[in-house]
């Protein structure tokens, strides 16, 4: 514990419930860090002046769970990347986007105290991009809510079902996931939900494909309602383009429920040789993986200790511990 003077601050303007949100709400320790004294949007273009200015009279290390950084007094910051999807995924970002990465946070990989990220896919990707040392990066997996767990209720909709988790963006491959369901060879009352709201482009696909009364859209769903929908589901399929860790397969996984996802990116570190790996550009690979699990049940020999053993490099109580012994080596080295 750091007494009160001493305290790490802490961004806790990246509070949430999902994504980084989720990661800066689970590893904040009030016995070591302090929350920051601002408000606004942590990635406002402008609030790189703003933590500059804050951190001058705040003499104290920072850190941050996200992509934030000061323009100054880096040589006390600790950052958070989670990924470079803003840098490799040219739907998801725009010009001022890949500004302030290849400006603002490419300076700070080089003269930050610390990185964190969550996966060595990720790790190995900010080295390239940046010419920073491997050492300066630190791996801190995602952790599973307790939510998640094999004896949740299942979601029972009256027909069984594969489940898609994404939000519509293109990376997450979901017109393609779509079509593979589609070409499978499986029982015709098995449906395919997705969480979400419906887009126009996956409603329009599942009408060509004439599967759009085998299509539902589950809305915004609760910690509790996605364990279910997991635990109730034949299968999660998760073909993503593109993952800097890959939540809902440990999700999945946590439920005991068989997952499909894809060969690339942190997707076959974060799901160990537990999962069924596919080419997700290839949606006949897909359909064909999904033909194998459903009629042989091949996932379902998963030994339920193999899982468990595996879950353990995934708990938030790690990645905090993880986070502030890296920053306590820190302050020492620095004498802080």
């Amino acid at each position: 514990m750091l007494n009160q003077q001493n305290k790490v601050i802490f961004d806790t303007r990246w509070f949430g419930e999902h994504g980084i949100g989720r990661f800066a709400t689970e590893v904040y320790d009030e016995d070591f860090f302090q929350p920051i004294k601002l408000k606004g949007n942590p990635v406002s273009i402008f609030d790189v002046i703003k933590l500059t200015i804050y951190l001058f009279f705040n003499k104290n290390f920072f850190f941050s769970p996200g992509f934030n950084a000061p323009f100054f007094f880096l040589h006390r910051t600790a950052i958070t990347i989670h990924d470079l999807n803003h840098i490799d995924v040219d739907a998801n970002t725009s010009f001022l986007k890949k500004l302030y990465y290849n400006i603002v946070l490419k300076r700070a990989c080089r003269k930050a105290a610390l990185i964190f990220t969550v996966s060595e896919f990720s790790k190995g990707r900010i080295v390239d991009w940046s010419g920073i040392n491997p050492d300066k990066v630190k791996v801190v997996y995602n952790g599973v809510s307790s939510a998640f767990h094999q004896d949740v209720q299942p979601y029972l909709p009256g027909f069984p079902y594969i489940f898609i988790v994404g939000n519509r963006k293109l990376h997450k491959n979901e017109d393609r996931a779509l079509r593979a369901f589609a070409q499978a060879d499986i029982d015709k009352n098995i449906h395919v939900l997705f969480s979400g709201k419906p887009s126009d482009q996956l409603v329009n696909t599942a009408k060509e494909l004439q599967i759009e009364d085998r299509v539902k859209f589950l809305g915004r769903l609760s910690e509790d309602e996605l364990a279910s929908t997991y635990k109730g589901a034949l299968c999660l399929l998760f073909p993503s383009l593109y993952e800097g860790f890959g939540l809902p397969v440990i999700e999945a996984m946590a439920c005991g429920t068989p997952v499909i996802t894809s060969n690339t990116t942190s997707l076959v570190e974060i799901s160990g040789d537990l999962c069924e790996l596919v080419n997700p550009n290839d949606y006949h690979q897909i359909s064909i993986s999904l033909n194998n699990l459903l009629e042989n049940q091949v996932s379902k020999k998963i030994h339920k200790e193999n899982i468990n053993n595996h879950l353990r490099l995934f708990t938030w109580n790690k990645t905090r511990k993880d986070i502030k012994e890296s920053i306590q080596e820190k302050l020492s080295e620095k004498g802080l």
